[in-house]
């Protein structure tokens, strides 16, 4: 018997419990919306720009992926927009991939717009001199395994490498940035369902998620958990904002490039210097100085026994030799059995079948680490949920969760709220499955128009600022192919000749139909590069793990610039969209 159709009221108020099915803006963004275009309207009108309330026009500006690149570069523009009086013109803040790490950073910070010198100053301090120590992230990396039911690379992805990049372990929960943007653009940070072919993207915003063109949508705070039938059975934690931007800027890398970041990163880990851990506990607090010795080391030896499965399943993937792992998991089983294969002359790479092997005998040696130091009910999960089994069982009925999620490189899994419906605009093979895989939208489309041009947002003037590293128009011209297949209004794009290698720094597709107007401005482009926009290209790479103090304020003024020498173009297009929506108005009375 097929499951009951789930279907709500367009403007009934989403419970925490329940899937919300319509294409209607929920009760919080609605709000949000009317109070900023109070907002709007002021700096309309302080631009000599005026109109009435209802007549405002919905402006987005739109970051795209890039990294630390793209993290720096939209602080820049936002700043500089914020110089020229112009942020408050802005209704929507969407970003993907480095462009999710700018604005995690500024909406942690309550009414960040209004101390904006401020907020950019510690952010540029924090990437330029901060650091997280090793400890902690080993000690992270352990919270999201024995916490979760889905362990994927994206968490290991998160704890050791985004929180090395962006120079902090931040805790937050997205749920926490209700009530903290009242004077700002409405956040919206955004993914891909990685096994979804069609309508992929995936909107998170403080009050829903969901697939931005479906129509299907649960409330931010328990994305995770699991649900049936469009109701919550089994709570998860909710996701901190570390884990968002590694799930938003999940795969700047390559396989290749992840891999031997891994590979070099996980040993400074397991060599972390004793005085790191000390005073430091599972959930990065404070322990006190007269905990027992005994305790200490253990917690030590939970995060050490876990990273050294994970070095050894990377040095697998990467062919190199494991004998750095296989040593210190030596001295880890020192006292405890030995393990059933013998792998201490072993000069290549360890092979499959040793490997699981060797996991299952580690697995039943440390079975006690976790018992009772763990929260409640998480203890037993450690080896049995996460591992992929009872330790007791055999190898043929426990693979290990490790070997699994590098072999099949699975990132981003999670529960699927939609898991046992029935909804008519969703694929029935999504309804069917019981967990999702969600990644980088950059994988897909670096940037992100189709959490903006949802219908019921009625967008009508986007600004597109481009941080990619290849083809600086890739972006707008792929959103308009798609638009033209999903039948989405979408001005034409004509990229003049001999621009794509030397691009301007402004740009404006529009057209006279129901489509947005477009303004599109590259990063690096022959007006603020002087003519050298590959060299600054080459300065800035993608898959870069820290800037230097003097890199992080040439970029930020490389995108001031940007917005700086086309404030009258800006303004100029503003009135045009402006007078536009007057007439659309006038047309409807």
């Amino acid at each position: 018997m097929p499951a009951p159709a789930i279907t709500m009221e367009k403007d009934k108020k989403t419970k925490s419990s329940e899937v919300r099915i319509g294409h209607s803006l929920n009760e919080a963004e609605k709000l949000h919306v009317a109070r900023r275009r109070k907002s709007v309207l002021q700096c309309l009108n302080q631009h000599k720009i005026f109109c009435r309330e209802d007549e405002v026009p919905n402006i987005a500006v739109l970051g795209s992926g890039g990294a630390l690149r793209a993290m720096v570069g939209l602080l820049g523009s936002l700043s500089q927009l914020k110089e020229d009086g112009l942020l408050d013109c802005i209704m929507y803040l969407s970003g993907v991939s480095g462009s999710t790490w700018c604005m995690t950073s500024l909406y942690k910070e309550p009414d960040w717009s209004t101390k904006l010198e401020t907020v950019k100053d510690d952010i540029i301090q924090r990437l330029a001199d901060g650091s997280v120590s090793w400890w902690k992230m080993g000690q992270k990396l352990l919270q999201y395994y024995s916490e979760k039911d889905n362990f994927s690379l994206t968490d290991v992805w998160s704890a050791l490498i985004v929180s090395h990049m962006v120079k902090e372990i931040d805790e937050h929960r997205i749920s926490e940035q209700r009530g903290n943007y009242i004077n700002e653009p409405y956040p919206i940070y955004n993914v891909i369902d990685n096994r979804m072919n069609t309508d992929v993207w995936f909107e998170i915003t403080p009050d829903e998620s969901g697939y931005s063109l479906s129509g299907a949508f649960v409330d931010s705070s328990c994305w995770g958990s699991q649900f049936k039938k469009g109701k919550k059975i089994k709570d998860q934690p909710e996701i901190d904002m570390l884990y968002l931007q590694g799930l938003c800027g999940s795969m700047i890398s390559n396989k290749e490039e992840l891999l031997n970041a891994l590979h070099h990163m996980i040993p400074k880990v397991l060599s972390n210097p004793a005085k790191e851990k000390a005073n430091t506990n599972l959930t990065g607090g404070a322990t006190s100085s007269l905990a027992p010795v005994q305790l200490q080391r253990e917690v030590h030896q939970d995060y050490q026994v876990l990273l050294t499965l994970l070095g050894l399943r990377v040095s697998t993937m990467v062919k190199e030799s494991p004998k750095f792992y296989l040593n210190t998991m030596d001295d880890l089983l020192k006292g405890k059995t030995d393990p059933p294969v013998n792998l201490k002359t072993l000069e290549g790479p360890i092979s499959e079948t040793e490997l699981k092997t060797y996991t299952q005998h580690v697995c039943n040696s440390f079975s006690h680490l976790f018992e009772g130091r763990l929260s409640p009910n998480k203890s037993e999960k450690f080896l049995s949920n996460t591992f992929g089994g009872n330790p007791e069982t055999s190898l043929g009925e426990s693979a290990s969760t490790l070997i699994d999620i590098f072999t099949k490189w699975i990132w981003g899994t999670t529960y699927n709220y939609l898991h046992d419906m029935t909804v008519k605009d969703v694929n029935p093979s999504v309804l069917k499955s019981k967990t999702r895989d969600y990644v980088d939208a950059g994988l897909f489309h670096n940037s992100p128009y189709f959490s903006v041009l949802r219908k019921e947002r009625d967008i009508d003037l986007i600004i597109s600022l481009d941080f990619s590293a290849g083809d600086p128009f890739e972006t707008v011209i792929k959103a308009a192919a798609m638009c033209k297949d999903l039948q989405i209004p979408f001005p034409k794009v004509d990229v003049p000749p001999g621009e794509k290698t030397k691009p301007k720094d402004f740009y404006v597709f529009k057209d006279d139909t129901k489509a947005p107007t477009v303004i599109h401005i590259p990063l690096f482009n022959n007006v603020n590069c002087k003519g050298d926009v590959d060299k600054w290209k080459q300065r800035y790479k993608t898959f870069q793990m820290s800037y230097s103090h003097e890199m992080i304020t040439d970029l930020l003024e490389k995108a001031a610039l940007n917005i700086k020498n086309n404030k009258e173009k800006l303004l100029k297009e503003l009135k045009k969209i402006t007078a536009k929506k007057k007439t659309s108005k006038l047309g409807t009375v």
